[in-house]
């Protein structure tokens, strides 16, 4: 007698189940960013599990940068308030290494209807609401990277050029602190295009120079994608540095 195949239930460890349920308190708001969260021991008491599954879950989390420990003081969640989180985004580097002082310029900030792409990347309705933030980072002084940045309007919904200019934060840190919007992850596509003529104005190089144009998509909790970006990095001075291990 044939018997019809049925599928297997997916097995989740428990500490992945106990790690769940803390992405749904943080995505609620119940520890926002830069809180320290509670001890492992109140939390096994809270899920009613060990303490080491508690720590298994946690491990985790910090090392998707969702958590950071700090030595002597407890566990907090990860803010874009922290200067070293600055640096999870942007890999650019002078080719001689070290680091740069950098600035941020908002050029515009536009309000307008998504287009195909931008539905699509976004995961929006054709013709939704989206804000279009153009900016110029310096190194030094020296413009380095022209970002395109596309937002779902409904969730930033009074971002305008006086907001971005009048703040003191990191994009992403203004993001999180005025519009709870935090940004956990981010995936990059990078290849070589010539300069057009305003890219190229604005990073004071020739029309067809070469640059690299890094296309990113960040996502929120439940993987939610909240910022197409397309910037454009001159390279003459600087390298676009990726880590693996």
């Amino acid at each position: 007698m044939n018997r019809t195949p049925t599928a297997s239930p997916t097995f989740s460890p428990l500490y992945r189940q106990i790690k769940e349920l803390m992405m749904k308190s943080l995505e609620a708001g119940e520890w926002q960013p830069g809180d320290a969260i509670p001890s492992e021991t109140e939390l096994a008491a809270r899920f009613n599990v060990s303490q080491g599954t508690v720590r298994k879950a946690i491990d985790e989390m910090a090392a998707e940068n969702l958590l950071i420990r700090r030595q002597g003081k407890g566990t907090f969640v990860a803010t874009h308030a922290d200067p070293r989180a600055f640096f999870r985004f942007l890999r650019l580097v002078p080719i001689d290494g070290g680091l740069q002082p950098h600035d941020s310029e908002p050029l515009d900030c536009i309000r307008v209807k998504a287009g195909v792409d931008a539905a699509r990347v976004l995961d929006l309705e054709h013709g939704a609401p989206v804000t279009i933030v153009h900016r110029l980072l310096r190194f030094e002084g020296e413009p380095v990277v022209v970002d395109e940045i596309y937002l779902p309007g409904e969730l930033f919904p009074d971002l305008t050029l006086d907001v971005l200019k009048s703040s003191d934060k990191s994009l992403y840190s203004l993001f999180e602190s005025r519009y709870g919007v935090r940004m956990l992850r981010a995936e990059e596509r990078i290849r070589a295009v010539a300069a057009e003529r305003g890219v190229a104005e604005r990073l004071q190089v020739p029309e067809g120079s070469p640059l690299l144009l890094v296309e990113r998509v960040t996502y929120t909790y439940g993987n939610k994608p909240v910022e197409w970006r397309r910037g454009f990095y001159s390279t003459q001075k600087h390298v676009y540095l990726n880590e693996l291990s």
